[in-house]
């Protein structure tokens, strides 16, 4: 149970160095199961839920070989067992249920555990599997396992009850084996979705977008090996901004390609934060004169959900009352219990909803992570305040964020981590 001991109040200025998409990984790494030839995947992202779905792989019997250190090569030949599944492994972050979508397409009979993953609230898998039952899964639910049988995979049209982005990557996946055409619609299309099916068309899928929400999988029969990049982390690029806004000398951070953070930095601009787009860099810079906003968070192309805990400790110090709302998850908001420690100012209105009242200054207390985002979130807010900031349980936040402390430690962030 390591801890992050910060010293607030200190001017940050440098360039920021942005890690592959957590989010990307995930879906990208699940998909080397489909094929037996050997992928290799660059730019990883070497964060706990990463290496955790890594170690699951190999486990079941996937040959992995380090090439570099952001870059390893799978190879899930015949090999390949998915009885030897490591349950408590594959419970412990949710993104092992992105195998789902490779092992329903290689294996008639298996059983997993359920996953895990942040405590923000009622994260059911009931969307994934009505997708993968009308594909021709049959799947029993025992206790805290579900008990899979497939004859065969046959292309459906599935309507998804939801934008959900890990139900349009295990349907890209199992549709792209399965005999015939699926059609998804209410498809999510965030970016790292746009690079999923960028991936299996590069291995010799049949994939293409009908308009920004509907795919049609034509299904074929292999899939080969591959070579393929990570697309940089927006999430990342999305904090390190926010820091520099309320911390910076001057911040520069890489900027990404395409429109993820389109909404999220119209917002910043609506807030009155000090920042420019050039020569494919962000510049950043202390932002005083704040203003209240109004965000929420939408499907892609919206305000990213995973942004809006980050975005708070940017609203206590803007000048009135600014409005929250995150309709998805109904625990999403307990980190704002951790920043009132702090003396912010925030109403909780219901469990989706939240006023932010500013300017209010911010001091050092001990204070716990309960999800990724929340803990970003903190740490944002304990280089702001002023005094010690100690934060706990951050085992959380390096399930998603790379070494934060070392890379705020370059920018000149107070930062040290102590291990119990």
């Amino acid at each position: 149970m390591d801890k992050f001991i910060i010293q607030g109040g200190k001017k940050l200025e440098g360039q920021v160095e942005i890690r592959g998409s957590k989010n990307a990984a995930g879906a990208i790494l699940a998909a080397c199961l489909l094929t037996k030839e050997p992928c290799v995947i660059g730019n990883l992202p070497l964060v706990d839920d990463i290496l955790n779905l890594l170690e699951v792989i190999s486990e079941m019997g996937a040959k992995i070989e380090w090439i570099e250190k952001r870059k390893v090569k799978i190879t899930a030949g015949d090999n390949l067992d998915v009885n030897k599944i490591d349950f408590e492994k594959f419970s412990k972050a949710r993104t092992s249920v992105l195998l789902l979508g490779a092992l329903v397409a290689r294996f008639n009979q298996f059983k997993v555990s359920r996953p895990g993953g942040d405590r923000i609230g009622l994260r059911p898998i009931t969307t994934h599997l009505d997708a993968l039952e009308a594909l021709g899964c049959k799947i029993k639910e025992q206790g805290d396992f579900y008990e899979f049988n497939i004859n065969e995979l046959k292309g459906a049209e599935i309507i998804l009850p939801e934008f959900s982005v890990t139900a349009t990557e295990i349907l890209l996946m199992a549709g792209c084996l399965a005999k015939g055409h699926t059609i998804v619609k209410i498809a999510a299309g965030e970016p790292h979705i746009q690079e999923l099916v960028l991936m299996l068309n590069k291995m010799g899928g049949d994939i293409k977008w009908e308009g920004t929400h509907s795919l049609i999988i034509n299904g074929v029969e292999k899939l080969n090996g591959v070579e393929y990049s990570i697309i940089p982390d927006a999430l990342e690029v999305g904090t390190f901004l926010i820091i520099g806004a309320l911390c910076g000398g001057e911040i520069t951070v890489p900027d990404i390609e395409g429109d993820y953070l389109d909404l999220f930095l119209e917002k910043l601009k609506e807030a009155g934060v000090n920042f420019k787009r050039e020569n494919g860099f962000i510049k950043v810079k202390k932002s005083d004169n704040l203003k209240p906003i109004k965000v929420q968070a939408l499907p892609y192309p919206g305000f990213p959900t995973d942004l809006l805990p980050l975005i708070v400790p940017l609203l206590t110090q803007a000048k009135g009352k600014s409005l929250l709302h995150d309709p998805l998850y109904e625990n999403r908001l307990n980190y704002i219990h951790q920043l009132r420690k702090m003396g912010a100012d925030i109403e909780i209105v219901d469990p989706h909803r939240a006023f932010i009242f500013g300017p209010t200054e911010l001091s050092g207390v001990s204070i716990e992570s309960t999800d990724i985002r929340a803990g970003a979130c903190l740490i944002v807010a304990g280089l702001l305040g002023q005094g010690e900031t100690i934060i706990s349980n951050v085992s959380q936040i390096d399930r998603g964020y790379e070494r934060i402390e070392e890379r705020l430690a370059k920018l000149g962030a107070e930062i040290k981590r102590i291990s119990n």
